[in-house]
């Protein structure tokens, strides 16, 4: 029996359901289904027995697993004490929806690191899923997810599943970005029968959990657009609205400076009332870094800015 034992049983009691466990350990089903028999033939015991509602633990089985999570938070708080205790290595991992304000103020962050000591820093710009997964699976203590308002529910739920603490950064509509060139960039106000005959560039990797991709395709591309260029970073989509003057993009508001250095506008479109949310995630049993919070204060000083900021 090791961590990994734990773990698996752990996971297999929280999702009640071992094709779900092993989807979430990134493993496959018989795997987990062996370890799972592994570990009761060690303890001598039955953990789980199949019922019509899914996999349940046995009495035995309860004893067992509140061990084990008082184990593996133990564990887990051990490793948060000493990694704190790296002398002078300043450790920072997040993953974040591919949002300029939130790119902003990370240089801003980076700009208060101390220079003569050691830097450790992950930043990765991705979807929700993998945002998710980074801090469930990987060494990623924070994430920022963006999802459209209408579909809270679905995340409030995962973030209860996977035992995650969220907190609203911002809730924002959508502007169109354009190059200063775009046939539209003269337009204080856009409707969609504007966009009709322009190319959007979008992110071609949209998550909402428990819905099918389709679905997700559908409510975030709407059928009034027929031209489309998938991206999935965010050097590319610069590149194409400053080079391609007939593109456009749906954004969360831009910092004035980024706009100018790329000579870029951005305007409101009159049809589009979709309300969206971006969201600090974290573990339920993590406790915030001095560094965590202090990137946080940037995030929030920078959103506070953009409040204040009127769409020229």
């Amino acid at each position: 029996m090791n961590l990994l034992h734990l773990k698996y049983a752990v996971e297999v009691d929280k999702t009640r359901s071992i094709n779900k466990a092993a989807e979430n350990l990134f493993m496959g089903q018989p795997n987990l289904s062996r370890a799972i028999k592994e570990l009761e033939e060690t303890l001598g015991i039955t953990i789980f027995k199949r019922t019509s509602k899914g996999i349940i633990p046995t009495p035995k089985g309860e004893e067992f697993l509140e061990y084990a999570r008082n184990i593996l938070a133990q564990v887990d708080e051990m490793e948060a004490l000493y990694n704190k205790k790296k002398k002078g290595k300043q450790e920072f991992n997040i993953s974040v929806p591919r949002a300029s304000y939130i790119s902003l103020a990370f240089c801003a962050f980076v700009n208060t690191l101390d220079q003569s000591k050691e830097i450790e820093v992950n930043y990765k710009e991705t979807n929700a899923l993998k945002a998710i997964n980074n801090i469930l699976q990987a060494d990623y203590n924070l994430g920022i997810i963006r999802y459209k308002s209408v579909f809270e529910p679905y995340f409030a739920n995962l973030m209860q599943e996977k035992g995650l603490k969220s907190e609203e950064i911002w809730e924002f509509r959508h502007h169109v970005l354009l190059s200063e060139g775009h046939p539209l960039a003269y337009k204080d106000i856009i409707t969609y029968d504007d966009l009709k005959n322009f190319t959007e560039i979008a992110h071609g990797d949209p998550y909402v959990p428990f819905v099918p991709v389709s679905d997700v395709k559908k409510e975030e591309f709407p059928d009034f657009i027929n031209k489309r260029i998938f991206v999935y970073e965010r050097g590319s989509q610069f590149d194409l609205l400053v080079n391609v003057p007939s593109t456009y993009m749906w954004v969360s508001p831009m910092p004035k400076s980024l706009l100018a250095r790329y000579g870029l506008v951005e305007r409101v479109c009159d049809d589009d009332h979709n309300l969206y949310k971006d969201v600090l995630i974290y573990k339920k049993n993590y406790r915030l870094t001095e560094l965590d919070k202090r990137f946080i204060a940037e995030l929030k000083r920078v959103r506070d800015e953009l409040l204040t900021q009127v769409v020229d």
